[in-house]
């Protein structure tokens, strides 16, 4: 009977830009209301603009901040447009003393529905330690959790070389995506170029040789990443 009572959790993987057509933010949107009529609790990476932020925000003004959990590393809440007067708001930390944002290496923030439209908040020191929250959030669960991806690019946090060796156009789906993401406006056209193809194994070393970091990537620092 227990298993039954947990709260469905559902992770959203989606992008911080919004498209061109507006069809994905409308996606969102009506996510976020199947979520609301079903008592889903939202678990996303924490963004407050683009397809991410119409998420957390339509579902926060239909169910309460409780309903989304946002887990954001504290190298993009220094980007994070819903985040920028962040330090004049007072937290709860795991030790219950009040601090500023983005310090602690792992915090819980919970603001009231008048202070945050993006309902509770928890940064972490890397996109390693979100990905990990993000999946034991969905695996405590009730039945349905689980994991949906909406529309969204890349970041490009590292600086090494990835290289799809695509052979008899085995990546050619994968290709097309980021093709079409650019089209859509949630890649920019030099972020496209984040993952390289080589068609012959004999090019793979020199590709990632001659790798090039885009110029359009957010210049944050990631720490360890």
């Amino acid at each position: 009977m227990a298993q039954q009572e947990r709260r469905t959790v559902v992770c959203v993987f989606c992008g911080s830009l919004a498209d061109k057509s507006g069809h994905h933010l409308e996606a969102a949107r009506v996510l976020a209301h199947e979520f609301h009529k079903n008592n889903v609790q939202l678990v996303y990476g924490g963004g407050t603009v683009g397809i991410m932020g119409e998420l957390a925000r339509t579902l926060v003004s239909l169910s309460g901040p409780q309903a989304v959990h946002g887990i954001i590393p504290k190298a993009l809440v220094e980007v994070e447009e819903g985040y920028k007067d962040i330090d004049r708001q007072r937290g709860t930390t795991k030790d219950s003393s009040p601090n500023r944002l983005g310090k602690a290496a792992e915090r819980v923030v919970s603001h009231s529905i008048e202070e945050s439209d993006y309902g509770l908040v928890t940064i972490v020191p890397d996109m390693h330690t979100r990905k990990r929250l993000m999946a034991q959030r969905v695996l405590e669960g009730g039945p349905g959790s689980g994991f949906v991806a909406l529309a969204g690019g890349s970041l490009g946090i590292h600086k090494a070389g990835v290289v799809l060796l695509n052979i008899n156009g085995y990546w050619d789906g994968i290709l097309q995506w980021v093709r079409a993401s650019v089209a859509e406006g949630l890649v920019s056209p030099e972020n496209a170029g984040i993952l390289t193809q080589a068609t012959k194994v004999e090019d793979v070393l020199k590709m990632l040789r001659e790798y090039r970091i885009s110029n359009d990537r957010l210049k944050l620092d990631w720490g360890q990443e």
